[in-house]
């Protein structure tokens, strides 16, 4: 592949100039958004208790609306004063209007705390003036995230944070975040001694705030000029620029897809990645490499690339790819994807500090494949979505929760087209083992050799729900299909 990585380097530094300045889809985004975002960038609220009308024409009004992050700290919920040595236990926010968002998540102060309890939030359909019912957010989010002592990992400005929840269009909320021991079922069955035998419930970690995240529009009016200083459009531009040059062997520059291959068109395009690495023997061998399939690029999910930071990690080679869910939930439509994962990234990187999106690749349940972490979809990048084990492996996200509901065939049938042409590049069998070292996770020490199935799952690096019983149950499944794909 280093023949890949060479040859696009000469189109990076000229595509800020080739590229048109304005993305088709993500025109209002491509722009740094300032710290203080909430108090100045996000849309105005209703008046609280009044339900949203003229709906169609506030929305028209609004349709150059940028993302934002609204950051709200939450209060103690209970009568009882909370003190340095007895801090609340149950804190929260109760029912309000707010600014518009679709998607929510709780941080706080340390990334190394865990917060040990239930996480449940209400919200208004901004349509309807609806309430939902209570929805639980997943609170153990910790597993996700960069290896411990990188870059990444030490710029200190990375949180603990909850799973982010998708509750589409909304502009009300309301939260309650609840300190739970979980051993006070068990005591109390046990004992039979009531209340006063029961562990103390541990602290809520400190600086708890709720995150609400509003995605921006997929576009903006014609000729609308973009917000912020001329200065930051530029930077955002030019970052635009740059994640779209690196896959400028694959695509055009400010292509919003990758257009899929058929076998014969992906075995010249492996040749002409792979120049001067393969062997004699190996050019003339067929290579097992699956046909490539259609991408949608950062580009075409309407990436604001002036949030991430400036260039590109990478790790040596992909030896597996670890499979997730984003247990953000299933209630979203395939239409409303590019929202969802404009949200999850500003999320990733304002919310909970890190430099980009963690994933590599997102799927919907539709089967669409888009473009995760930037960097370019062929070439190693290193990602934040296994903690442990993310040199020399891809992440994967399926997105929505599969805990309880399966995967639809389209999605699992995604992910083994994924595998099979982008392992195949780096020609590994989907349905073999392979060995990675552990830079240190609950489950496996640091420094640890650990053999795995090339295409595993979240919870075989580290102890975690992820990526769903139903999910994970199917990987058998995806492994055979990638191997057939890359005519295995």
């Amino acid at each position: 592949m280093r023949g890949f990585l060479a040859s696009s380097i000469g189109v990076t530094c000229a595509a800020a100039l080739a590229l048109p300045l304005t993305p088709p889809a993500v025109a209002a985004t491509a722009r740094p958004v300032p710290t203080t975002e909430a108090a100045t960038v996000a849309r105005p609220a209703l008046h609280a208790g009044t339900p949203a009308t003229a709906t169609t024409t506030r929305r028209a009004a609004e349709a150059a609306t940028p993302g934002s992050t609204q950051s709200l700290p939450l209060e103690p919920l209970t009568r009882d004063r909370a003190t340095p040595s007895a801090p609340a236990t149950e804190q929260g926010l109760h029912r309000r209007a707010v600014r518009h968002f679709s998607l929510v998540g709780v941080v706080w102060d340390d990334p190394e705390a865990e917060l040990h309890g239930r996480v449940q939030v209400r919200t208004r359909a901004a349509d309807t003036g609806t309430w939902s019912g209570w929805q639980d957010v997943r609170t153990h989010n910790a597993d996700h995230g960069a290896d411990r002592n990188t870059a990444e990992s030490a710029s200190g400005r990375v949180r603990g944070a909850t799973a982010p929840l998708w509750v589409g269009d909304s502009d009300g909320v309301e939260l309650r975040v609840r300190s739970e021991t979980g051993s006070a079922e068990h005591g109390s069955a046990q004992h039979g001694t009531g209340a006063r035998d029961l562990p103390a419930a541990p602290p809520l970690p400190s600086g708890l705030r709720l995150e609400l995240v509003d995605p921006g529009d997929d576009a903006r009016p014609p000729g609308a000029p973009a917000d912020g200083p001329r200065t930051a459009a530029l930077a955002g531009e030019n970052s635009a620029a740059e994640a779209s040059a690196v896959n400028a062997d694959l695509a055009p520059l400010g292509a919003t897809e990758i257009a899929a291959l058929n076998r014969a068109e992906t075995e010249r395009e492996f040749l002409a990645l792979n120049a001067g690495e393969l062997t004699e023997q190996q050019l003339r061998a067929k290579p097992y490499v699956g046909p490539r399939p259609g991408i949608v690029t950062r580009r075409g999910w309407g990436a604001d690339e002036g949030l991430r930071e400036s260039g590109f990690r990478y790790t040596k080679k992909i030896r597996a790819a670890f499979v997730h869910h984003t247990a953000s939930g299933n209630n979203y439509r395939c239409s409303q994807v590019p929202s969802l994962i404009r949200s999850i990234h500003r999320y990733h990187v304002r919310s909970m500090g890190w430099r980009d999106i963690g994933y590599n690749f997102l799927i919907d349940k539709c089967g669409k494949i888009y473009e995760g972490r930037a960097g370019g979809v062929a070439r190693p990048v290193l990602g934040a979505h296994t903690l442990g084990f993310n040199s020399n492996s891809m992440g994967i996200a399926v997105l929505g929760s599969y805990d309880t509901k399966k995967p639809s065939k389209a999605a699992v049938k995604a992910v083994a087209r994924l595998a099979a042409w982008k392992l195949g590049l780096y020609r590994v069998n989907p349905k073999g083992k392979t060995y990675l070292k552990s830079a240190g996770s609950n489950l496996h020490r640091k420094g640890k050799k650990v053999r795995l199935n090339v295409i595993s799952g979240h919870r075989d690096g580290f102890i975690t729900e992820c990526p769903g019983r139903k999910l994970y149950g199917k990987l058998g499944s995806a492994r055979s299909k990638a191997a057939r794909y890359q005519g295995r």
